[in-house]
């Protein structure tokens, strides 16, 4: 049952990212990767969250669920980096410095309201 939980949850989280981003990118002419950045600080918000229900009494079946299912798919690692390093080879290293730094401080920040929020 804990694998269909995780299933489900990343068959959310996959097409949401892909159509957030998307939605976000094509808002914004410019280098920086806002389509990525705003679907990983939403994922840190919605962690938080997450990890807040569950330190109160939420099923772990949530966690599974919200937490590695949804999340896990919905936010992206591996595309921040591969942003980042395009950034910093095409010559925009003081984006690329800002997308670490605020994917970084943006991401804690949402995590720690997600988990205030509930």
């Amino acid at each position: 049952m804990n694998w269909l939980l995780v299933a489900v949850g990343a068959a959310i989280g996959a097409p949401l990212r892909y159509l957030t981003d998307r939605a976000v990118q094509s808002r914004h002419d410019g280098v920086f990767p806002w389509g990525t950045f705003t679907v990983n600080i939403a994922g840190s918000l919605i962690l938080g969250a997450v990890a807040g229900a569950v330190a109160a009494g939420a099923s772990t079946r949530l966690q599974l669920l919200l937490g590695t299912g949804l999340c896990g798919a919905l936010t992206t690692y591996s595309t921040f980096s591969y942003e980042t390093l395009r950034l910093a080879e095409g010559g925009a290293r003081l984006y690329a410095a800002l997308n670490v730094a605020g994917s970084i401080a943006a991401g804690v920040a949402a995590a720690f309201a997600g988990a205030a929020l509930v």
